[in-house]
């Protein structure tokens, strides 16, 4: 298999430079700075690309840009770009006799999956924090036991995944991702060779940010009282952002500053996390993850 390269032209970069993605149907979607790009395989192995230039809401806006104000904004905009994404790999990674999915189908299940979340992880809880007020005396040991059925409702579904082909290889890319990411951050030559070497859970991952948004959830909501079911549910949605924002800021922290002892203490319990979303790939999705990569740096 030939190694696809790229000679690096730069120093290492500064622990502030943050270069992402995620990954989509057969392929890899990167972000750095101002560029997106997305390589998929397609059917017939060859390498289809796409390659967009957008400037992020928290550079036009100042105030979007601000510390806990950011992590929503951005949360959102990942959403959009990345369904965007999606749609781009689900029709070139499928065969001519699988059906092409429409973009209403897409938006349709969109929906349907943002209303499953608010079930299972507002809803649901708010219902078992209700019943259990009566019992529980303790504002802050109610909310960590709500947050206990929250954590387990979401690992379960995690566990669910793995049940599904298509999400195996899903993780496959999502490890090629990382370790692409790594071997960038570490001024690395960007071979397989070399990427190969890196660690396929990265402190900065999005599995690890929900881990975080379900810890911050239990301090914010523990400052909520101890409302009825109707009023928990509101209080909920109105703090979305409030949790996102301080969420991220934590990720970003956390990715910045990974070598400190007590930050890698910080970390683990998400980086665990990942052995579920992250999954070893093959030499041929880290030069999916490669092509991506070179076209945003």
């Amino acid at each position: 298999m030939k190694s696809i390269t790229i000679t690096n032209t730069h120093e290492k970069p500064r622990p502030e430079d943050i270069a992402g993605g995620q990954a989509i149907i057969e392929g890899v979607m990167m972000r750095y700075g101002n560029k997106i790009a997305a390589a998929v395989r397609k059917p017939n192995q060859e390498i289809a690309i796409q390659e967009r230039y957008y400037i992020p809401l928290t550079k036009r806006y100042k105030i979007l840009g601000l510390a806990f104000v950011r992590g929503f904004v951005t949360l959102l905009e990942m959403m959009v770009i990345g369904m965007k994404c999606l749609m781009f790999s689900a029709e070139l990674a499928l065969t001519e006799n699988e059906k092409k999915p429409q973009k209403w189908e897409m938006t349709v299940s969109v929906a349907i999956s943002l209303t499953l979340a608010i079930g299972l992880f507002v809803v649901v809880p708010a219902y078992f924090f209700t019943v259990l007020k009566s019992a529980v005396s303790s504002t802050v040991l109610l909310n960590i036991l709500e947050g206990f059925i929250r954590l387990g409702i979401f690992l379960c579904f995690l566990g669910s995944t793995l049940l599904m082909e298509d999400m195996r290889r899903v993780f496959m890319y999502h490890g090629a991702e990382h370790k692409t990411v790594f071997a960038w951050e570490n001024g690395q030559e960007l071979t397989v060779d070399n990427i190969k070497k890196f660690s396929t859970r990265h402190p900065r991952c999005g599995t690890s940010f929900l881990l975080v948004v379900m810890v911050t959830a239990i301090v914010v909501f523990s400052l909520l009282g101890r409302p009825d079911f109707m009023q928990r549910v509101l209080y909920k949605l109105m703090l979305m952002p409030v949790i996102a924002g301080i969420s991220y800021e934590v990720i970003r922290f956390t990715g910045k500053y990974r070598n400190w002892k007590w930050v890698q203490v910080l970390s683990w319990p998400g980086l665990m996390l990942q052995k579920i979303t992250t999954r070893e790939p093959t030499d041929d999705q880290i030069e999916i993850a490669i092509v991506a990569m070179k076209k945003v740096i």
